[in-house]
């Protein structure tokens, strides 16, 4: 069997920026096992299978090298990406059947937008073992399917240098969000995850699910623009649309061949 594959750097426009993320073009469904063999084999924080249902719509998973998740954005503006560019460059909208529920793709020139389901957090106490493992008490703690520390500068998050070892025994919360205002954006993130294999994602769609409600309700602004300061760094465009939430970015193709199983 041969897989076609692309591994493409969401959120960035050139090569070595962004979110690197695996998209394998499947024609029929296959089994969960194999699946998470060609993900951990990829080795990227996520690998997504495409199904194709009919024209401009796909059914769509994504999985990490250890697990299979509920909602992934860099993979899924990738995946959005690779049909654009190289499956029907007719498409201006592409949607996908995922475990969250409907999600579109729209283009405009080489921008792309995804609308997504909006996860507004909510206050939660702070596990002692948080600041520990962030290196200092955050200023607020708030909860959605991750937690999310709020810091009071820029300077916190990018300095931030965690004990991953201390994060992974947090195991009420799918990954960890720190956030802060930012110097020449509306706010910073940074997203760590390390019970699901991935110490640091460099630019996470998901995690803005739950950014934008919190900084747009506290900045009185449906419309934001953020950066992930991950290493490689992301740029995000955002706006809070209440029940939903728009993610847009740019993406740049890294490679492309065949998996052979």
């Amino acid at each position: 069997m041969k897989i076609p594959f692309y591994q493409v750097d969401a959120f960035s426009t050139k090569v070595f920026g962004g979110n690197p993320a695996a998209v394998c073009l499947l024609e029929t469904r296959l089994d969960d096992e194999t699946l998470q063999y060609i993900a951990a084999e990829n080795n990227l924080s996520e690998t997504s299978f495409l199904v194709p249902k009919t024209t401009g719509q796909y059914k769509l998973r994504w999985f990490t090298p250890e697990i299979e998740v509920d909602l992934c954005g860099h993979a899924t503006l990738a995946s959005a990406f690779v049909i654009f560019s190289f499956i029907d460059s007719r498409l201006s909208t592409v949607e996908f059947e995922t475990a969250s529920g409907l999600l579109r793709v729209s283009k405009s020139g080489d921008l792309l937008s995804m609308d997504f389901p909006a996860r507004k957090p909510i206050p939660a106490e702070s596990p002692k073992i948080l600041s520990e493992a962030l290196g200092m008490e955050p200023v607020e703690v708030l909860k959605s399917r991750d937690l999310l520390a709020v810091f009071e500068s820029e300077s916190v998050i990018r300095d931030m240098n965690p004990d991953f070892h201390r994060l992974k025994q947090i195991h009420d919360a799918f990954a960890i969000i720190v956030t802060a205002p930012g110097n020449n954006s509306d706010f910073v993130s940074r997203f760590f995850a390390p019970d699901a294999g991935i110490p640091e994602d460099p630019v996470t769609g998901s995690a803005h699910c739950t950014l934008i409600p919190y900084w747009s309700e506290r900045l009185k602004k449906p419309k934001l623009h953020a950066f992930q300061l991950s290493k490689r760094g992301g740029e995000l465009f955002c706006e809070d649309l209440k029940e939903r939430v728009r993610i847009a970015g740019y993406a740049a193709l890294y490679a492309k061949g065949q998996i052979y199983l």
